[in-house]
């Protein structure tokens, strides 16, 4: 049976197992022999990753052309109007590219994460607001750009779920095996089971 990990990614960490500067990366908090990230999540972001030794699992989460959702809690500058949260939703040119429509929420209130280490730049008369993306392609960097092409740059960014997979219960820095209706939900949503 293939191995399949959720893993709350912390801020500054990388998402390979070696890095020749010496920063930190998944070798730090993961002892598990021979399982790779399902996908990227860039240093300065947190969240949830995906693991696992499974070369078919991997590609049907990481590549774009199996659009599995994505769901983001992001941090931004500003509270947005409805203006710019329904660009979001139709789809904004990046670099000559439109992005897949999302679906985009404003949250009332910040997600129940964890302080980040270090915390975000604090402007005192700049607010900010947190929304909730769920994307279905996976661009480098798609949602930073996305939230500032519509005027509101993201200030922290966290991954909250990968198709049916959450982090709900996860401890910042903790890994652990999926349970088998996590494996199951996750493999009938990627096709592999039916």
């Amino acid at each position: 049976m293939s191995t399949i990990i959720r893993f709350f990614k912390p801020y500054g960490v990388l998402t390979k197992f070696t890095d020749p500067d010496g920063r930190p990366t998944l070798a730090d908090y993961i002892d598990m022999p021979n399982v790779y990230a399902a996908g990227r999540l860039d240093k300065d972001s947190e969240g949830l990753l995906l693991l696992t030794d499974n070369p078919v699992i991997q590609t049907r989460l990481s590549n774009p052309s199996h659009q599995q959702p994505k769901t983001y809690w992001a941090q931004v500058e500003h509270i947005p109007t409805d203006d710019a949260l329904e660009q979001l939703r139709q789809g904004v040119t990046i670099k000559n590219y439109t992005t897949r429509p999302a679906t985009v929420r404003l949250l009332k209130m910040a997600p129940d994460v964890p302080p980040r280490q270090p915390p975000i730049r604090d402007r005192k008369h700049i607010p900010t607001a947190w929304l909730e993306l769920t994307i279905s392609e996976g661009k480098n960097r798609q949602v930073r750009r996305m939230t500032a092409a519509v005027g509101h740059p993201t200030l922290r960014l966290v991954r909250a779920s990968i198709s049916t997979i959450t982090l709900e219960g996860l401890a910042l820095g903790t890994w652990q095996h999926v349970t088998t209706d996590e494996r199951e939900s996750l493999l009938k949503a990627l096709k592999i089971l039916r």
